[in-house]
């Protein structure tokens, strides 16, 4: 039987790289990313009734991260993986014009957090398309943030805004996989949001940086790559 590339001298087989990668029970990698993250804030009840004020603004700054990858396959379409890593970010809360301030820096507050960052996320893949693979995932991590002051004395009245040293956060993401010719490269979109209560109040029950404001949130988008 003539065999099609001899009818059909033009048509190339597709290449299908790396075909047996999926089928290792463990692998790892490594990632790299972008970062950006924002505050959600909640309020004392009569923020906005009583008190008429604007809500904090929060100028949102791009950060990095880097980490490893610990890949564990269930089944053909589910995979655990662990994640750990290092983002770093800085954010800048901008306050109303409180009647306690005296000078215009007294509305700014720079917050700069580097976080280690240890996520447990489930993948949800769907069945491979010649080297392409879209993907979901989700999970909880925990955050170290190195950068809280949680243990300074000084507090905003020294222009030092603290927040708590761990915090627990859920995550979504969407991605796709691209097989290469040595390795397996992964765009993802991820977005983050923090479950506890990150602000410590200041030491005067009465400061205008944090009297105003019950709970504070972390919430954050990060663009991961990774390469495993």
């Amino acid at each position: 039987m003539t065999s099609i590339h001899a009818q059909y001298p033009n048509v190339r087989e597709r290449i299908i790289n790396l075909p047996n990668f999926d089928q290792k029970p463990i692998h790892y990698g490594y990632f790299l990313g972008l970062n950006q993250y924002d505050f959600k804030f909640e309020y004392i009840q009569n923020y906005y009734s009583e008190l008429r004020y604007k809500d904090i603004a929060v100028t949102q700054k791009k950060g990095f991260s880097v980490g490893l990858i610990g890949d564990l396959r269930v089944n053909e379409y589910i995979n655990l993986r662990f994640e750990p890593g290092l983002f770093y970010n800085s954010r800048a809360l901008n306050y109303p014009e409180y009647p306690a301030f005296s000078k215009e820096s007294d509305q700014l507050r720079e917050i700069k957090s580097t976080y280690i960052h240890l996520p447990l996320l489930v993948k949800l893949s769907t069945k491979r398309i010649n080297n392409f693979k879209p993907f979901i995932l989700g999970g909880i991590s925990t955050d170290f943030n190195l950068s809280s002051n949680r243990k300074n004395s000084d507090d905003n009245a020294s222009n030092v805004f603290r927040t708590v040293s761990q915090h627990l956060n859920y995550e979504l993401g969407v991605g796709f996989d691209f097989y290469l010719f040595y390795f397996k490269f992964s765009p993802s979109l991820r977005g983050l949001f923090s479950l506890e209560n990150e602000l410590i109040p200041d030491n005067d029950p009465q400061s205008p940086w944090t009297s105003k404001i019950n709970a504070l949130f972390s919430r954050g988008i990060a663009l991961i790559i990774t390469f495993e």
